[in-house]
């Protein structure tokens, strides 16, 4: 009975959020500026993935301010940081949301990312460019949530392709303790059943923590071929570490999400031979041109470049189309304007949603580190 109340004044609160916002909508949008809101770890084990992102973003925004923002109302990135914690993020967007936000814009992670979700669809802010790949956030379809870069299934698949194509069968799985590990490990699954295969072993690290003893024990023993790491940054750098350490001389691989420049930065010479997959274009030379906007944009503000802040910076170009589109509107008029991005051309990199579709990209490839941490395709 208590918890039934509980849940009743939860719904409670989000009914009145939801009916609250279109009035602060109409506060915000005399007032000439355009919010997008966003929860992001900006300290803690995960804070370079926040911080990246959020550079990128900002860049655009600035460079579009500069230029006299969507009829001439300038757009605000209000960002809040979560520590890569649910229960933190979940607080910001009950506050965003209550601020009356544009968008929720650019939250970082998929244990973050779920618990955000159900807010901003009780409310009908649109949530858009989360930094995941999970698939728990893209079925069951929903249509305030919009998707700018390839899912986790995505990044697997095209991971275990390239190993199983040159032989490589007895793979492990090291991977973060919650939704976002659960997310990246069926992701590897799934690619392997393909091949009539399973991962030889598996082995956890709690979120936020590089206690990784016990994972790397597990997973030398089984003396597998190649480890691919569904965590982030400072866990799959301290694993990578201590197994080479107890003698592993296999190959391994990650996903986008680790950050690949704090990885390398992590790791030093370590770095050597560690394969990342992305899901945005190479950004360290203008071989496409969103990769050279994006990197003379990064140069004349001294903002670093790497993925993730290149994540960040084609996540803002996104949302600003769709706001150009509509006058700068929030609401049912940005979903509406986000799906009529069919088939979107940003610069070599094509982002295409619809109303039935809001998953705008499945591009991956794949990149390897060297000892110098630079990145090579």
């Amino acid at each position: 009975m208590l918890q039934r109340r509980h849940a009743l004044r939860r719904l409670g609160t989000l009914a009145a959020a939801a009916l609250a916002v279109p009035t602060l909508r109409a506060q915000e949008a005399r007032g000439g500026r355009i919010v997008l809101g966003q929860s992001a770890a900006l300290t803690g084990a995960a804070a370079q993935l926040g911080l990246q992102f959020q550079a990128g973003a900002r860049l655009y925004f600035a460079r579009l301010n500069g230029r006299g923002g969507i009829n001439g109302r300038a757009v605000e990135l209000r960002s809040l940081d979560d520590g890569y914690e649910p229960d933190r993020c979940e607080r910001n967007t009950r506050q965003l949301v209550e601020e009356g936000v544009t968008a929720l814009f650019g939250f970082i992670g998929t244990p973050t990312s779920l618990a955000a979700l159900p807010l901003a669809t009780a409310a009908r802010v649109p949530f858009i460019a989360p930094f995941t790949g999970a698939q728990a956030l893209r079925e069951p379809f929903n249509r305030y949530a919009f998707h700018v870069r390839a899912s986790y299934f995505d990044e697997t698949a095209r991971i275990v392709n390239q190993l199983t194509s040159v032989g490589m069968k007895n793979i492990a799985v090291f991977h973060q303790n919650d939704s976002y590990g659960q997310a990246g490990l069926a992701g590897v699954v799934r690619a392997l059943e393909v091949q009539r295969s399973r991962p030889v072993v598996t082995a956890t690290v709690e979120r936020n923590s590089v206690d990784v003893a016990a994972a790397v024990k597990a997973i030398v023993a089984a003396r597998p071929e190649a480890v691919v790491q569904i965590s982030a940054y400072k866990s799959c750098a301290a694993f990578v570490r201590e197994a080479r350490k107890a003698g592993f001389a296999g190959q391994f691989y990650n996903v986008s999400f680790v950050g690949t420049a704090a990885l390398a930065a992590e790791l030093g010479a370590d770095a050597r031979g560690v394969v990342v997959s992305q899901v945005m274009p190479y950004p360290f030379s203008a071989t496409t041109p969103i990769a050279g906007e994006f990197l003379a944009a990064a140069q004349a503000a001294n903002v670093d470049v790497n993925y993730s802040s290149m994540e960040g910076f084609v996540a803002a170009k996104t949302v600003v189309e769709a706001l150009r589109r509509n006058g700068g509107a929030g609401g049912e008029a940005l979903v509406a304007s986000m799906e009529g991005l069919r088939d979107f051309n940003l610069g070599g990199f094509y982002i295409d949603f619809s109303p039935t579709k809001h998953t705008g990209s499945n591009f991956v490839e794949l990149t390897i580190l060297g000892a110098d941490g630079k990145v090579r395709r």
